[in-house]
């Protein structure tokens, strides 16, 4: 077979897996939106050379374009096997793609072929990806029963979901996808939120390595988790499946969530901010007493308050609204938040019958 040859998205799906490495040579901005999973970025033109043969191109012409970029590619591609494939064996098998196959993945490709290596170029690159991922999504949750964790904020349906994994059940942890508890205050300061597309893709993944004939446990959400929003068809699909009610008495909710958001509260103007997106719903004089409550450094009062006054009622407002099963859904409750407790209610649910 002569190489580097030219491979549909569908095709390659089934032997992703057998590559040694997935190359994408695409800007390292446009690798940060989006990038098939497990893909390295090995651009052949950076930030500012994409921009700069872009500009020629548009106020030169196109041949100015082409010698200043190809002069740029040359040089970054020779870096790259300089720096990263020197030692790779003659079977070593890359697949290489840019934005839609064209000439960034082809001048990756051909060199890398002509070096003897059996390369492949992805045809209409990221594009057919991402065009793949967006039609997966329109089909593949329905393909899945789910099991439904529901509770108010600060039971431990995250910390179930962790025991759960750990217990070697099918877990969808959205939340930790989309890098964000899911509440005013979750967004987690450590890790800012991916790409709507990035965070798709993670989940087009996640999706595409479960057994359907398996359980997959999920935690109740809204449509919208911080700033990405979830696929409606997997909304529609958790929304309809059979919940499990947590609860856990408030004492150690409060215990729980402090532990959680302990970072927050050593940042007092951060959690300020942040109350203060609520006015809209409490006004001046509750936020202004939730304010006096973080400056005294009083973090089990505001806590209780807010789950009593905020996150409760919404729960409440929502849960049977959204979750057409949650009226029959069998009551889990905790009784200490210590890791044997977690570990006890996994293998309880997981021994439970379908």
């Amino acid at each position: 077979m002569k190489y580097p040859i030219l491979q549909r998205f569908d095709e390659l799906l089934p032997h992703l897996a057998q590559f040694d490495a997935i190359i994408d040579t695409r800007s390292p901005g446009e690798f940060a939106e989006d990038h098939i999973p497990c893909a390295i970025n090995c651009p052949v033109l950076d930030n500012e050379e994409r921009i700069r043969v872009g500009t020629l191109y548009k106020q030169v012409n196109s041949f100015e374009a082409k010698k200043v970029g190809a002069m740029l590619v040359a040089h970054n591609i020779a870096r790259h096997i300089e720096h990263l494939w020197q030692d790779k064996p003659r079977d070593w098998r890359p697949l290489v793609y840019c934005w839609r196959g064209g000439n960034r993945s082809g001048a990756m490709a051909h060199i890398l072929a002509k070096i003897g290596w059996p390369a492949v170029q992805l045809e209409g690159g990221y594009k057919a990806f991402r065009h793949h991922v967006f039609n997966s999504l329109e089909q593949l949750p329905s393909r899945y029963t789910y099991r439904v964790l529901c509770g108010p904020t600060g039971s431990g349906k995250t910390r179930l979901l962790q025991a759960l994994a750990e217990q070697g059940a099918q877990v969808l942890d959205l939340e930790q996808l989309a890098a964000h508890r899911g509440s005013v205050l979750g967004d987690l300061q450590h890790s800012p939120q991916p790409s709507q597309k990035y965070f798709e893709s993670q989940l087009w993944r996640k999706l595409s390595l479960f057994d359907p004939q398996r359980p997959i446990f999920v935690e109740s959400e809204s449509k919208k988790i911080g700033n990405i929003r979830l696929p409606d068809n997997l909304l529609n699909s958790i929304r309809a499946a059979p919940c499990i009610a947590l609860s856990l008495a408030t004492p150690l909710r409060i215990q729980h969530l402090m532990k959680d958001y302990q970072t927050l509260a050593e940042q007092p103007e951060l959690l300020t901010a942040k109350l203060k997106l609520l006015l809209p719903l409490h006004g001046r004089e509750k936020i202004a007493s939730w304010e006096a409550l973080v400056e005294k450094q009083q973090m089990a009062d505001l806590t209780e308050q807010l789950l009593h006054e905020h996150y409760d009622p919404a729960y409440q407002r929502s849960i049977s609204r959204n979750f057409s099963q949650f009226s029959q859904a069998p009551a889990l409750v905790m009784e200490d938040i210590r890791d044997q407790d977690w570990e006890q209610a996994a293998r309880h649910l997981l021994d439970a019958p379908a």
